[in-house]
């Protein structure tokens, strides 16, 4: 038997069902091509004119020359009428497509209920569904609907539709646990009895998760014998979501050797997944198995002190193999090994011997107890082991900030922001107004700063979240503020505590900007005291 699985991505159309995924056609665009890199076999884009956006799309994707399959999704013709009458399948005709998804029922309860029609009527509409389509030189998938919940309940007539579908020609049989309420050994008994049934046909899995298995019950199908696999990128989908093809893809592929989308293209799946959850703004789990950003984050100092000798000790596979890394945390339960790794990561030079690795762990442990966790601020951390080493010398010195927030009535809220640095040997006192708060001090310091470091000019905040420390001292409470800023190349995380909650926020704010320099000043290789000497000399003139 083949060991070459077809990869089904329906992001795009069944992923979009889901809560809170909402994609434009330009976004949708945008996911096809970087699904058509990942090496995909099929992107089923949506259904051709139920909506502008799916409209839009099936125009424009033919011009990006995808090697995918742009598929139509579709339902069968009405009951009682004629395929080549029938709007939907005109629709799926004229969207230019290459290939159709048509779903069918194939539970006779739903034959009954939803559809109100007789068992006979609906096999002769998937029949003449399927043929016309073929007719017309499309490629045809066969999506079962509620097959498992159908054989269950009448596997005769679950069976029939799936041997009329081929016999129409189909080139893909589906089968469908629509509810998502299938055990892993029962697809597996299923797909086996099927199998041995229809041994000439192509057979598919599409599973949803509402028992947490459609990932399970899709390997179970595969080694059962079928050969499509259907899923999303990240499980985006109706209620509990679909299958997560970021997990089934290196399971089958690195797990039982089957072929998906190779070894390189295998590399591009956590960049993949990553790109998706931005295009969707939806945020991707940190613990998501392979991709996500803890699955290779080891923080006990027993297991880093054992990955820094082998990282098969505490790691399934190589995470580069699926383009995620391996990282170190650092927080209370760090050891002097975490310390290493990750001033080895960053190029320094720490002896695990040297008291100056301890006093760092010291340190950190104590911020740690007074709130501060560098588990999410890599570049608060990276600050912190950089200042240690000597390595990051203060570019500018604060001497004070105030903060005027006036209200008044049936007007809004005015925030205003008065900053005092020492910068280059220069006192700077600015002022700027803001969208809050914090907004007000942001621009307030860039504004301070942006003559000496035109290059702050690139940076932004991307997320600002405050988290209450000790919700038993109610507004005393310390507050924890994780700030993400971006420029076109990177995304980095700091962070500030305080009882004060703009103070919280200042401490990651400057950090922010502390690291955005720290980074252009490594990159540069210069000389920090020569830059800041020749932007002086630039401001003075």
């Amino acid at each position: 038997m083949s060991k070459s699985i077809s990869i089904f991505d329906t992001t795009l159309r069944d992923g979009t069902q889901g809560e809170g995924v909402s994609l434009s056609a330009d976004d949708k665009l945008k996911i096809a091509k970087k699904l058509d890199d990942l090496g995909v076999h099929y992107i089923e884009g949506g259904i051709p004119g139920s909506n502008s956006k799916d409209i839009e799309f099936f125009k424009r994707v033919q011009q990006l020359g995808l090697n995918a399959k742009i598929t139509a999704f579709g339902s069968t013709r009405r009951k009682d009428s004629q395929a080549d009458q029938d709007a939907n399948l005109q629709r799926i005709i004229e969207s230019g497509a290459q290939a159709a998804t048509l779903v069918g029922k194939s539970w006779d309860f739903h034959v009954h209920t939803a559809l109100q029609t007789t068992l006979e009527e609906n096999i002769a509409m998937i029949y003449d569904s399927i043929a016309y389509l073929k007719q017309q030189g499309l490629e045809v998938i066969f999506d079962a609907e509620h097959f498992f919940d159908g054989y269950k309940n009448n596997p005769e007539y679950a069976v029939s539709v799936l041997k009329k579908a081929h016999e129409a020609g189909a080139d893909w049989l589906v089968m469908c646990d629509t509810n998502g309420g299938t055990l892993p050994h029962e697809i597996s008994s299923i797909v086996g009895t099927l199998r041995s049934g229809l041994p000439l046909a192509n057979l598919g899995i599409h599973t949803h998760n509402d028992c947490e298995l459609a990932v399970a019950n899709t390997l179970s199908a595969v080694q059962a014998g079928v050969r499509q696999v259907q899923g999303t990128i990240n499980g985006y989908g109706e209620r509990c979501g679909n299958a997560n093809l970021c997990s089934i893809i290196p399971n089958l592929q690195l797990k039982l050797g089957y072929d998906c989308i190779g070894e390189e293209r295998l590399k591009q799946l956590t960049g993949t997944a990553r790109y998706v959850s931005e295009i969707a703004n939806v945020n991707m789990p940190v613990n998501q198995p392979y991709v996500g950003n803890a699955a290779f984050a080891h923080k006990g100092g027993i297991h880093v002190s054992a990955i820094l000798r082998d990282s098969r000790t505490y790691e399934h596979i190589v995470p580069e193999w699926v383009g995620n890394k391996q990282r170190v945390l650092v927080s209370d339960l760090a050891g002097q090994s975490n310390i290493v790794s990750k001033a080895k990561d960053m190029g320094l030079d720490f002896d695990a011997a040297n008291e100056q690795s301890r006093k760092v762990i010291d340190k950190i442990k104590n911020l740690e107890h007074q709130g501060y966790t560098f588990e999410a601020a890599d570049a608060s951390l990276e600050l912190l082991l950089r200042e240690a080493g000597g390595e990051a010398k203060e570019l500018f010195t604060f001497e004070s900030f105030k903060m005027l927030v006036e209200k008044t009535a049936g007007r809004p809220v005015v925030s205003e922001a008065f900053v005092k640095l020492k910068v280059a040997g220069n006192h700077v006192y600015t002022a700027a107004e803001g969208n809050g708060p914090v907004n007000a001090l942001d621009n307030a310091l860039r504004k301070a700063l942006v003559q000496y470091f035109p290059a702050i000019k690139e940076m932004h905040l991307s997320d600002y979240k405050v988290r209450v420390l000790d919700e038993k001292d109610a507004t005393a409470a310390k507050v924890r503020v994780l700030i993400e800023s971006r420029d076109i190349h990177n995304s980095w995380n700091t962070v500030g505590v305080s009882g004060n909650v703009i103070e919280a926020s200042w401490e990651a704010l400057v950090d922010s900007v502390r690291y955005a320099l720290l980074g252009q000043n490594l990159q540069s290789g210069s000389d920090m005291e020569e830059l800041l000497s020749e932007q002086k000399g630039l401001v003075n003139h």
